[in-house]
């Protein structure tokens, strides 16, 4: 069987863990998914590695996908999946040793790592988590994500509008292809993006007083660092 280490390193060195750590210094190699050798978020990586053991960084090339609204967004994505489990198969057998994955945030939300190991069935894995990005936006705005005794609703933005007809009152959405708050201007926001980056914007406030200052801030954030992701928490004010 051949061993990987899945590390959550949050949004950086900064957030690596006690635990990340010896994780890291017990690898022979770290593998990466990126879209070029010159993907800023191999650059993270890279000095992930660097601070931590500095064990090799290998670049695997990241399969393309169709990422503009396909009719069929499941299938788009099982194809996809498909193509890196090949691509992370053939990365694995090429190199002898404990192999380790650094993941964004935590492997537990919104990553599919962990999926793509478990199509790998000589392969044995084991996870070390990490600072998620709610963690993260709760204390820049040091607020808590849900009220006393009430639920959070976790969902991406492509499913927002669901969760509002679906009459959840406090939402977070994370993966954003873009952030339309249309019918919700009395709702209260709380906006990050590239958290913990040198980019790192927020944004809070009513949204009918800051949704133009958020599409702003995207576009700030997405010129400081190369890249943009972003979530934020919604809550209905109170009738």
């Amino acid at each position: 069987m051949r061993r990987v280490r899945v590390v959550g390193i949050g949004m950086g060195p900064q957030h690596v863990t006690a635990e990340a750590a010896e994780a890291l210094r017990s690898l022979d190699r770290v593998l990466a998914f990126g879209k070029g050798e010159d993907d800023p978020l191999l650059a993270i990586r890279a000095e992930v590695c660097r601070q931590y053991g500095d064990p090799p960084l290998v670049h695997v090339p990241d399969p393309p996908r169709d990422r503009v609204d396909p009719e069929d967004y499941p299938a788009a994505v099982r194809t996809w999946h498909a193509a890196r489990v090949a691509a992370l198969r053939s990365a694995i057998d090429e190199r002898p040793g404990v192999v380790g994955m650094l993941v964004w945030g935590d492997p537990s939300l919104y990553d599919s790592t962990l999926r793509l190991l478990d199509a790998l069935d000589d392969v044995a894995y084991d996870v070390v988590p990490g600072i998620s990005a709610p963690q993260l936006l709760a204390a820049r705005h040091r607020v808590v994500l849900h009220g006393i005794g009430e639920p959070v609703h976790l969902t991406t933005g492509r499913r927002l509008g669901e969760a509002i007809a679906a009459g959840h009152d406090n939402v977070l959405a994370m993966l954003n292809r873009d952030v339309d708050l249309t019918g919700l201007e009395e709702w209260q926001i709380w906006w990050g993006a590239n958290l913990g980056a040198p980019g790192e914007q927020l944004v809070s406030g009513r949204v009918g007083d800051v949704a133009d200052e958020i599409g702003t801030a995207r576009e700030r954030a997405r010129s400081a660092d190369g890249w943009m992701m972003d979530l934020f928490l919604l809550r209905r004010t109170p009738r």
